[in-house]
């Protein structure tokens, strides 16, 4: 049995030197529009698209460098079949026709059984909407597979901004340019916002203000006015001490808060609980910065200027998470800031796109049967439970696309453990042989960006932008939409939706029974487009909420018997709550990688070096640790071995594991995740990497 390798009838690739319009598909903000240069088939040069006004020609180091990891000498170009030990790297290349049937009947084993002791595991390996959710999940509706819950990086975030505002929308990004004040909370806009720092340069240059709040003194925080540098999970505290001085200094817009919120009153006696001299003594902060803070934020009220705060999801990684993005998006609403265009907050605009997911997903091929979920976040627990009541079937088989679970997965111990199993059959769609894909049964070798379909929201900006393939498929690489299409066949899946071709699959992405929400031939034309809309969204109100108002207090979380206001929640594992893990650590995004990928490109390895802790002078010279010195970090969950960079972006009592680096490249084939936690958020049920007690000693052992 053969399958069409053709990714869309419409596609041709010719000789001779042509520009090609696609979409950068990482998970970042900015979604940059794409121009590929190809020469008789070859894509020589990748660059930003000058026409796209949020792009503006200008891309980050690592895009900049597609080519290289396109045509790296080490990627993957035909199907592999395991034929050493789980976890050994050791394959042996095997056909299409093969490597399919094999799979399938091994699916259909397990099926007879229990379908739902299959699952999925992906992510945004690829932002695009047709390679990630579209026939995949199909496959998986119509196998009666277990669900995924997918929130291992923003979900506590947007349940925050969900509850407050009514749905993850925001000010537009391209009118930070007119704000007065711009607060960056939780945000190394630098390395992983590139074209929003553009605005803030811009607003700068007019005498704007800028202001950091962030743990770490990252490269953003040093070309702002002021680091705000507070202890790790106490930014719902910091919000709500704000809120305290516009009460106590009346620094208030009255006739917003009376037309447009609802829970004043209940918030505002929450927030006067939250004086100045209690907030810096939970936030590790001075109290003069608290007031200096929350004056800079009411004079712009006072002056009629626009205040504008740029959140983003480092904030939100520790337990209270969900608390604090609430907290935070009730600030603009107190002082009017939303009245401005200017002015108000941004964490993500991906809840302002249209996207029509049922016609992408086609639920109604699980044929109303009732799925367990699973929770991404906690695989590794997962992946060791046997079959029960509570939790359903063992897991048997999983198939992993666009994710590195073993990598960036919490408490990876358990993570490699249950991947260890011999009783796991595992299927892997990759680009590289990463640490995931050494314990794949079956590698699946999948096409990277300049290669296929696909249309792209954005969660940083408010533009559709459509890529089309600049070149045909390297080696055998299939499009992740072919391979379950394959899939599907040896299944027996006859429904018509499994015939869809992937430009049909991006025109269904934004159709709607009463017409498309975007002109798909402008799309085609220009490859982008922008969503229309108010450029000031909150204005007026109008928030999505069921009240139509921005809640301060949530009526749908008290009927959960959470808490209807926000509040600081302290982290599960608090600075100062451990004498044998005095430090807390977070482990922020090396500059040169995005989560784990392009770690195996060589020439953005070089720049980054090498796996490091970054350690405050007075910590390492209590534990006599110098720049240079490998150090073992641990706790009760594990220990990982790294080098030790003494730092001033590390603040007294935290330390940074840098990452996402993969296991194979670590001293001891580990990484930052050998120590963080399963736990979840307080909303959303998203992870919790940030919230994570360590001790370091200096280790004079040999590397591995």
């Amino acid at each position: 049995m053969t399958d069409p390798i053709s990714i869309s009838p419409s596609v041709s690739f010719t000789n001779g030197t042509t520009k090609v319009r696609g979409a950068c598909p990482h998970d970042c903000p900015d979604t940059c529009a794409l121009l590929t240069t190809v020469e008789n088939g070859v894509a020589i040069k990748v660059q930003g698209n000058p026409d796209h006004h949020q792009t503006g020609g200008v891309l980050c180091t690592k895009v900049s460098r597609y080519t290289e990891r396109s045509y790296h000498p080490e990627r993957i170009l035909q199907p592999l079949k395991r034929v050493g030990p789980k976890g050994s790297g050791q394959f042996e290349p095997v056909s299409w026709d093969n490597a399919l049937d094999e799979i399938a009947a091994r699916l259909q084993a397990i099926t007879q059984r229990d379908p739902q002791a299959i699952a999925p595991y992906s992510y945004a390996g690829t932002m695009g909407l047709v390679q990630s959710e579209s026939m995949a999940a199909r496959f998986f509706n119509k196998l009666g597979a277990s669900l995924l819950d997918r929130t291992i990086c923003s979900a506590a975030g947007g349940e925050g901004l969900t509850q407050t505002l009514g749905r993850k929308a925001g000010m537009k990004v391209q009118f930070f340019a007119e704000a007065k004040l711009i607060i960056i909370w939780g945000s190394n806009s630098i390395a992983s916002n590139l074209h929003f720092w553009r605005y803030v340069q811009e607003a700068k240059r007019q005498g704007a203000k800028i202001i950091c709040i962030d743990p770490r003194k990252t490269e953003t925080a040093e070309k702002c006015h002021e680091h705000i540098a507070l202890q790790p999970g106490t930014d719902a505290a910091l919000a709500l001490g704000i809120m305290h001085e516009l009460i106590v200094h009346d620094w208030l817009d009255h006739a917003y808060l009376e037309s447009h919120t609802i829970g004043w009153p209940l918030l505002r006696e929450r927030a006067l609980l939250w004086n100045p001299e209690r907030v810096a003594q939970v936030c590790g902060v001075s109290v003069e910065q608290v007031r200096s803070l929350a004056r800079d934020y009411g004079q712009c009220f006072v002056d009629g200027q626009p205040a504008a705060i740029r959140l983003n999801y480092g904030m939100q990684r520790v337990r209270g998470g969900g608390n604090a993005t609430r907290a935070v998006a009730c600030l603009p609403a107190l002082t009017g800031a939303w009245r401005h265009r200017g002015g108000g907050m941004l964490l993500s605009s991906s809840g302002m796109f249209p996207v029509n997911q049922a016609a992408l997903q086609r639920p109604e091929l699980r044929a109303g049967r009732q799925l367990r979920t699973l929770n991404m976040v906690t695989i590794g627990d997962d992946l060791l439970k046997s079959s029960s009541t509570t939790f359903g079937p063992k897991i048997e088989a999983l198939i992993v696309y666009n994710s590195n679970p073993v990598a960036v997965a919490p408490e990876s111990g358990k993570v490699v453990q249950g991947f260890a199993r011999e009783d796991l059959f595992t299927v892997v769609l990759e680009h590289f042989q990463t640490d995931t894909a050494d314990y794949a049964d079956f590698i699946l070798p999948a096409t990277t960006q300049l290669e296929h379909w696909d249309v792209h929201s954005a969660y940083g900006h408010t533009d559709v932008l459509l890529n089309r393939p600049a070149i045909a498929p390297v080696g055998q690489a299939r499009p992740n939409t072919a391979i379950f299409r394959g899939l599907a066949a040896r299944m027996g899946f006859t429904e018509p939706c499994f015939a869809d071709d992937d430009e049909t699959l991006c025109r269904a992405a934004f159709s709607h029974p009463d017409g498309e929400r975007i002109n798909f031939n402008e799309l085609l034309d220009k490859g982008f487009a922008t969503l229309p809309g108010p450029d000031a969204p909150f204005a007026e109100g109008r928030f999505l909420t069921p009240s139509g108002k921005c809640e301060f207090f949530s009526e749908r979380l008290a009927a959960q018997g959470l808490d209807g206001l926000p509040d600081h929640v302290p982290n599960y594992e608090a600075a100062g709550s451990s004498a044998s893990y005095p430090l807390a650590m977070i482990s922020p995004p090396a500059r040169n990688f995005l989560n784990s990928t392009f770690v195996n490109v060589k020439s953005l390895r070089d720049i980054e070096g090498e796996p490091l802790l970054e350690i405050s002078a007075q910590d390492a010279a209590a534990r006599g640790i110098v720049t240079g010195s490998v150090v073992k970090v641990f706790n009760q969950r594990g220990t990982y071995r790294c080098k030790a960079r003494v730092s001033d972006r590390a603040r007294v009592g935290v330390v940074h594991g840098l990452g996402i680096w993969w296991r194979k490249f670590g001293l001891d084939g580990t990484n930052v995740n050998e120590l963080t936690s399963q736990h979840l958020t307080d909303l959303g049920r998203g992870p919790v990497f940030y919230d994570c007690l360590v001790e370091v000693q200096l280790d004079a052992a040999p590397a591995l």
